[in-house]
């Protein structure tokens, strides 16, 4: 019989999603056993001892963290534990296998996706909205895929084709997510020496603005510029990606970009940090229709574009 509890009535629209959503499904029943454990008035530490668990491997199932996701009999371990509702605990351990169901990106070659690098991917296809800040290069989401060839050759010159190719394919697939009917709102900020940076050939750029262009014209995504000439512009020293999660009991996640790894953080205290940071860059930046007329004359005067 179903339960009248609001937080499985905002749990079952995720039974039925055509596409697979591991990183977000596993997230979803790590918050919920975290909740349920709270209802039942219990500390993390506790909980695990109760059921011969240590606190480390509760407080990663709680946050939904690793490739793959907790076991059926340790989640129900933890169900029983915290006397959970029989239509609640059906409800949460239906989403758990079905986070067992591989996503896209989880089908490339491992060397292809790390562990950091499947969990932005699985993150960004679970996101409401999406902000970035890139200093370097155009935004990966906003790539096409003459210029994701250019920055996967200058960036690893001595990698075989198939693995260009591999990782040009994985760049574009993942471009696909602001095609869908659901897709998130992106606000990407660059900074303007990423458009007249040439990557592969004036050709390539040309192309690659006028995507920007296209994109920009879309009502679920905001492109901003930062114009060199603000020379107090309050930019992050690498690229910053801040992801929020509608309506679901999930915290925002900061994600850095380092050279071979990455840092997530999810403390309220450091995303609000990030958040604030996004917002003045945003007040530094060129309006969003400033910025897309800069696009519009950046792609004519540098690259000959019509």
């Amino acid at each position: 019989m179903p339960s009248d509890s609001p937080r499985v009535s905002r749990l079952e629209p995720y039974l039925h999603r055509a596409e697979p959503a591991p990183t977000l499904l596993k997230m979803l029943v790590g918050v919920q056993l975290a909740g349920l454990r709270e209802d039942a008035g219990m500390a993390q530490e506790q909980a695990a001892r109760a059921v011969g668990f240590s606190p480390t491997k509760l407080s990663r199932i709680e946050a939904g963290k690793g490739r793959r996701p907790p076991t059926e009999a340790d989640v129900g371990a933890l169900l029983d534990l915290y006397k959970t509702d029989e239509y609640e605990a059906s409800v949460l351990l239906q989403l758990l296998r079905r986070a067992g169901e591989p996503g896209w990106w989880q089908r490339f070659d491992k060397r292809l996706m790390p562990e950091w690098f499947d969990r932005l991917v699985g993150l960004q296809e679970a996101a409401d909205s999406i902000r970035t800040f890139e200093i370097q290069y155009v935004p990966g989401l906003l790539q096409t895929p003459a210029y994701t060839r250019a920055v996967v050759q200058r960036g690893l010159p001595s990698a075989p084709d198939r693995e260009v190719n591999r990782r040009v394919e994985l760049r574009t697939k993942r471009a696909e997510l602001l095609g869908r009917p659901d897709a998130p709102q992106l606000w990407a900020v660059v900074d303007e020496s990423v458009l007249l940076r040439v990557m592969g050939s004036r050709d390539i750029m040309r192309e690659q603005l006028e995507h920007l262009v296209t994109m920009a014209e879309q009502s679920h995504v905001v492109i901003q510029v930062v114009p060199l000439d603000v020379t107090n512009a309050s930019a992050p020293a690498i690229p910053v990606t801040y992801l929020r999660f509608g309506g679901l009991d999930l915290p925002d996640i900061v994600y850095l970009e380092h050279l071979k790894s990455a840092t997530f953080l999810e403390d309220r205290d450091e995303t609000e940090q990030y958040r604030v940071a996004l917002d003045q860059l945003a007040d530094d930046a060129l309006s969003p229709r400033d910025s897309l007329g800069l696009l519009r004359d950046t792609v004519k005067q540098r690259y000959g574009g019509g």
